[in-house]
């Protein structure tokens, strides 16, 4: 039956599976589930197992067929408490004869509820060993749910690589904590050896329209909104045209804001087989220019409208190309051969068509995205395409994206964050709703009812601005927010939930990293399952092939669960290395872990915990002070919900540094605050001097919603040392 199941699905899955030889017969096996297909990969690469399928991923009449002749189990949606138990019972029973059981969940095996009660069946379980089974590659196939016949007599292309990875054996007897530990190894796993596997962006951009060709892809303030089909044509056509600016450039710069025509150029850009360099405008000219000598830029395509309206000089000594003039270069016979291209070529054509440069390797560099170089020059981070197409299609399944999504996207193509949205909306087809200036809360408010968008990301500081400034049905079709790029106040949180009615999803991520490592996933809620995905004042779980350890920032030893220390990260995601710095790239990445700079510890759940950066911590008389945790005292003494308080440090001449604390109006006086930091059992090294408090009318913020921590430092610095602007101290450093 396993070599008959095999053959039947060699025509759509080159199938490979790790781990098989230490699956015995007889083991409970706990499956991750996201495709209808699932249960027969598992029995064509280990044989005749007793696998529990729950209705929705049951498929068709010709799989449900095949489920039947394999003797699986299907729990309907409406089996209520009853059903479940019998299916357990069934389960049970199984291996009590020595038989091999596969358990589906849905979704994520250690986020997302499953399709029987796993921590009682696992309690139940007495003898047979465990083993974790991690399914990568079926999404999106052929035969995943909700796949169209269109897709799967067109849009197919090729045998889709599937990767099934066993964990070793467990012990009878494990808990949930215990499970959900074993499940990152062979989710690692699965994910590296997928990467052959996996096609580039540029297949992404060309098949990923052609599917949804009618549905929403874009919209902006000044275009409106545009159909996948149109945004496919717009992007070839402006590639075509564009041929003869960027020549044989391989690195491309571009000077655009989140906007419908900043999407389209850099699809263009790879489609035509170059690595994209989105400019970080709000560094100035200075930043720009140093970008622009390390990546070697020949050239820019920005827009008239946007230099003359942001105030920006264009970087000097480079080609100026302004869209508006490519636009009108573009005629009816240019127009004709690029709906042509969109509709009916295959990729390779399109490739030779638009004069692409390269072929893309999925190894290849497909951005380069700069740090903000508040702590000295900018940094090159070289994120290829399988960094961000392993990013995008972790967090799809951690937090459930999909084609029916509209992602209101504010922040800029130069932020990691703005970059991934941008393919992340191309290669899962969700709409993206554009919005240049996020410090527009009207604007915010009216292009999410008006779009409905259904998630939202921002920054903590800009939701408090929302929150200050819209009514709560302005976010009326949001299902999810999610926040990162700095702590996320409880309390905050809390009034958000209570004004708008949705929660604020927590994440974690760094530009070296693609940049996602975790997030608060939304709960599982079906008959017989809940399942939290959400713990407040945690970053989350890490994603789907992303392992991560706690060592010691000393000795690099790795810490025991519960113990903070410093976070490396390895995985699909992490960054390739500094461009034209392999020195600084050796410093921060070690036989694939690369160090964060933050202080992190794991709960009992797998949940992150940020407690501090490195970067901000403050040498006092021999002692590290962090100062999160002064910012985090300092806003629970006066029951904050927003950012109050921004807290960094000063030089001192008898203890080297001290801290200061800029901060905006108070309703209590200085000394008051200072008194009860003192009550509440704040270390005394750790309270700032009443004399050492400096209030702002507001405090400073980046232009992508983070603190800005270089600023806070200069204006402390103003004000107690009366110097002027300076370049921040190791302890003070922005994280990039």
């Amino acid at each position: 039956m396993a070599a008959l199941i095999r053959l039947l699905l060699s025509p759509f899955y080159r199938i490979e599976c790790a781990g098989r030889d230490g699956v015995k017969r007889g083991s409970l096996l706990l499956a991750s589930h996201v495709a209808t297909v699932d249960a027969l990969v598992v029995c064509a690469v280990l044989g005749r197992v007793k696998c529990f399928v729950h209705e929705p991923f049951a498929g068709g009449l010709f799989k449900r067929l095949a489920l039947k002749l394999l003797g699986a189990t299907v729990i309907p949606n409406n089996a209520g408490p009853m059903g479940t138990q019998a299916a357990a019972d069934a389960a049970v029973a199984c291996l009590e004869k020595g038989q091999s059981v596969c358990l589906f969940t849905r979704g994520l095996l250690r986020a997302s509820g499953s399709v029987l009660d796993v921590e009682r069946l696992l309690e139940r379980n007495t003898r047979s060993p465990v083993h974790v089974l991690i399914l990568t590659g079926p999404w999106g196939s052929a035969h995943h749910r909700g796949a169209s016949l269109y897709w799967n007599l067109f849009l197919r292309k090729g045998r889709r690589h599937v990767v099934v990875a066993a964990g070793q054996a467990l012990p009878a007897g494990l808990t949930r904590a215990q499970l959900q530990q074993a499940t990152a190894a062979p989710e690692h796993e699965a994910w590296m050896r997928r990467k052959h596997g996996m096609q580039p962006l540029d297949f992404s951009i060309l098949h990923g329209c052609r599917r949804n060709r009618f549905g929403f892809a874009f919209a902006d303030p000044v275009r409106g909104s545009v159909k996948w089909f149109k945004a496919l044509t717009g992007a070839i056509a402006l590639a075509r045209a564009l041929r003869g600016n960027w020549g044989g450039q391989q690195r491309v710069g571009l000077l655009m804001p989140p906007s419908i025509a900043g999407a389209l150029v850099n699809m263009a850009a790879v489609l035509g087989g170059r690595t994209v360099v989105n400019l970080n405008y709000t560094t100035g000219r200075a930043g720009m220019e140093s970008a622009c000598a390390q990546a070697e830029l020949k050239s820019v395509v920005t827009s008239k409208a946007f230099l003359h309206k942001a105030k920006i000089e264009p970087p000097a000594g480079l080609e100026v190309i302004e869209l508006e003039d490519v636009a009108r270069s573009i005629g009816g016979g240019a127009r004709v051969v690029a709906l042509m291209l969109a509709m009916l070529a295959p990729l390779w054509l399109v490739r030779s068509m638009v004069g692409a440069v390269r072929r893309w390797d999925i190894d290849d560099t497909v951005a380069v995205i700069f740090s903000s170089g508040s702590t000295g020059e900018p940094k090159g981070i070289e994120v290829s395409h399988f960094n961000m197409l392993s990013n995008i299609e972790g967090a799809e399944a951690a937090i459930h994206l999909g084609a029916h999504d509209r992602i209101l996207h504010m922040l800029p193509f130069f932020h990691t964050f703005g970059n991934l949205l941008l393919w992340l909306g191309v290669h899962v087809q969700a709409a993206l709703v554009f919005l240049p200036n996020p410090l527009d809360a009207e604007a915010v408010g009216d292009m999410t009812e008006g779009y409905g968008a259904t998630i939202v990301v921002a920054t903590p500081t800009f939701m408090q601005m929302y929150m200050k400034r819209l009514a709560p049905g302005k976010f009326g079709s949001v299902r999810l927010v999610v926040a990162g790029a700095e702590k996320l106040n409880v309390h905050f949180a809390e009034a958000f939930k209570a004004h708008f009615g949705v929660c604020i999803h927590e994440g974690y991520g760094c530009t070296e990293c693609s940049p996602v490592v975790s997030c608060n996933a939304p709960d599982i809620r079906a008959p017989g399952v809940q399942q939290a995905g959400l713990k407040p004042g945690t970053v989350g779980r890490p994603l789907p092939g992303v392992l991560t350890r706690i060592v010691d920032p000393e000795t690099r030893n790795v810490l025991e669960p519960g113990q903070p220390g410093l976070l490396q990260v390895k995985g699909p995601n992490v960054m390739k290395g500094y461009l034209g710095k392999p020195e600084k790239t050796a410093e921060v990445l070690q036989d694939g872990w690369y160090s964060t700079g933050d202080i992190v510890k794991v709960d009992e759940d797998g949940y992150l915990l940020i407690t501090d950066r490195l970067s901000r911590f403050s040498k006092i008389g021999g002692e590290m002070v962090p100062h999160c945790k002064i910012e985090d005292a300092l806003h629970l003494v006066i029951e904050a919900s927003e950012q109050v308080f921004a807290v960094t440090a000063v030089r001192d001449e008898k203890k080297g540094e001290r801290i200061a604390v800029v901060h905006v109006k108070l309703t209590v006086a200085v000394e008051v605050l200072v008194s009860r930091l003192m009550d509440n059992g704040l270390p005394n090294i750790f309270v700032p001097k009443a004399r050492d408090f400096i209030e702002v009318d507001a405090l400073p913020v980046l232009g992508t919603g983070k603190m800005d921590l270089r600023a806070v430092h200069t204006i402390a610095q103003a004000a107690l040392l009366g110097a002027g602007p300076a370049a921040p101290s190791a302890s003070q450093g922005q994280p990039d």
